[in-house]
């Protein structure tokens, strides 16, 4: 798996990194078909920082998250989080198409 950390009109610093590493490693557990993250952070709005979040998975499976506040490591959170529920979704739908009843 890999996982990319990159900065738009910011500095992305080593905390900052290593905490979205960790973030989007536990991904994993959720979905074991994961091929790559990609975790953009982006500064540009004044005060206010964006995160997105992009998971490619398998069979041309792709999932976003994108959170918007003003801590860039409770955006990190919140994006992981919300990632973490759509591919706990995805498994439990295929899961259920595979195996009905």
């Amino acid at each position: 798996m890999i996982i990319t950390v990159t900065g738009r009109h910011m500095a992305v610093t080593p905390a900052i990194k290593q905490h979205a590493d960790e973030k989007a490693s536990k991904l994993l557990k959720y979905y074991d078909l994961i091929k790559e993250i990609e975790v953009i952070l982006d500064g540009s709005s004044g005060n206010s920082k964006k995160v997105e979040m992009i998971v490619n998975a398998e069979h041309r499976n792709m999932f976003v998250a994108t959170v918007e506040g003003d801590d860039l490591y409770g955006c990190i959170d919140q994006a992981a989080h919300k990632l973490e529920r759509q591919l706990t979704e995805h498994k439990d739908k295929h899961r259920n198409r595979k195996h009905p009843g």
